[in-house]
């Protein structure tokens, strides 16, 4: 089994790797998130989304980008701790970092064969669909249903009495 470590890559070199694994026909699925705080509906959604073909590749978003995403105090962990939770994941092939507000760069780049997105989206919904459609990638919907989230897991941290 590979380290964790090894998982974590940089994009030129995993366009060039993902070129090989299209050669051999393998199907290519893309998911993304922050992973701030790891979660039970994190795994679910990565394992949803490795079903959807045979390499899964995940974008971490960089600490600047959870920031502007989620707030201040945010991300808990650095987006290194982040990146390599999520490669130490047995679904997960590759883990690419990204500070781009939107994964349509990666998406243009990458040309994955599908775009898997967590139930929190609808078909309708999902930020990247326009770009998925034009340059021919299926956008999957996977996991468990949205009833979890790192926000509300840190909001009952917060609200615990201190001891």
């Amino acid at each position: 089994m590979r380290r964790a470590e090894s998982k974590i890559v940089k994009r030129e070199w995993l366009r060039s790797k993902l070129a090989e694994h299209k050669k051999h026909a393998q199907r290519i699925v893309f998911a993304n998130g922050c992973f701030d705080t790891l979660h039970v509906g994190h795994i679910r959604y990565l394992e949803g989304a490795s079903r959807e073909g045979e390499i899964l590749v995940v974008g971490v978003n960089a600490d600047s980008s959870v920031c502007d995403l989620k707030g201040p105090g945010r991300p808990i962990l650095d987006e290194n701790a982040r990146a390599l939770l999520v490669a130490a994941l047995r679904p997960v092939d590759y883990v690419i970092l990204f500070s781009e507000p939107s994964v349509e760069s990666l998406l243009e780049d990458l040309r994955p064969d599908v775009h898997a997105k967590g139930t929190d989206y609808t078909a309708e919904t999902v930020p990247e669909r326009a770009t998925a459609k034009r340059l021919g990638i299926k956008v999957a919907i996977v996991g468990d249903p949205k009833d979890h989230s790192t926000r509300d897991l840190l909001a009952s941290v917060r609200k615990a009495p201190h001891v």
